[in-house]
């Protein structure tokens, strides 16, 4: 298995960025409209807001799950029993952020909701016919109008050597939502599991964007496209000392919104933050 960059400004862009979802859980897109500027300042503003004692003034509240997770609540993979070694905080447009950094943060989320938008939309019009019908609504009406939809500021704090055995930075797992929209990390990390044993890295060039297929998508399509296992693994020498600042936007639907005759969204939804630990 193979990851390459699709050129977003190509004639049949969508084609070849359906069949590596397909094929692969993930796609990759180069000459994208999401502005790397953009994504560099925020990268730089959030590490300063991970690095203050603030962050302790934003902690997440369990029921609307926006705000500030300390490493101490950080999730457990499904299947793991030790936390991973992360920070994060959860931005919704209607819910708590920090003032300074709250604007570049909205416009971020407007910009990558189009993308996304427009992306479900390559999905739907390279679904079989059989797998389209299984949708109960256009894929990108499943999004309008959601306040589910989540923008994850993630922080992977530099490792001192006394984490717990086995811990990593993001275990093994697979996405909840529709689709990830994920901007190249600052530090790379990010694997996707082949066949077998096999781990592959995934491009981290600075300005692609990484694009997964999430849970709620396999659902809704039968199992067609595939929700694919992924990890963030713990770097070595020097590389410790450094932080890692990512960026995912998890693309959920209203809950109202029926993936298949097992479930809704909400349903889905809540079973797997309680599997999380988190909910």
């Amino acid at each position: 298995m193979k990851l390459e960059a699709v050129d977003y400004t190509a004639k049949d862009a969508d084609k070849q960025f359906v069949e590596s979802l397909r094929a692969t859980g993930f796609g990759v897109l180069k000459n994208h409209p999401i502005s790397k500027t953009s994504v560099t300042s925020i990268y730089q503003n959030w590490q300063g807001f991970f690095d203050s004692s603030d962050k302790e003034q934003y902690l997440f509240d369990r029921e609307t799950q926006d705000g500030f997770f300390p490493t101490t609540v950080s999730e457990t993979a499904k299947g793991f029993k030790k936390k991973d070694i992360k920070e994060y905080y959860h931005y919704y447009p209607w819910g708590k952020c920090p003032e300074g950094l709250k604007q570049e943060l909205a416009a971020y989320y407007q910009a990558a909701m189009e993308l996304a938008s427009e992306l479900l939309t390559w999905v739907e019009k390279y679904s079989p016919q059989d797998v389209a019908n299984r949708y109960t609504q256009p894929l990108s009406n499943m999004i309008k109008q959601s306040e589910q939809t989540l923008l994850r500021i993630l922080h992977y704090p530099p490792l001192t050597g006394d984490e717990e055995p086995d811990a990593i930075r993001a275990a093994a797992h697979e996405d909840i939502n529709l689709l990830t929209i994920l901007p190249a990390a600052n530090e790379p990390g990010l694997q996707v599991k082949g066949k077998g044993d096999e781990w592959i890295d995934v491009p981290s060039d600075f300005g692609n964007l990484i694009i997964n297929i999430g849970d709620m998508l396999q659902e809704a399509s039968g199992g067609y496209f595939p929700s694919t296992t992924h990890r963030v693994v713990n770097p070595a020498g020097s590389d410790m000392s450094k932080s890692r600042i990512s960026l995912p936007l998890f693309l959920h639907p209203r809950p109202d919104v029926v993936l298949s005759d097992r479930h809704t969204a909400d349903s889905y939804l809540k079973e797997r933050l309680r599997e999380l630990g988190v909910a």
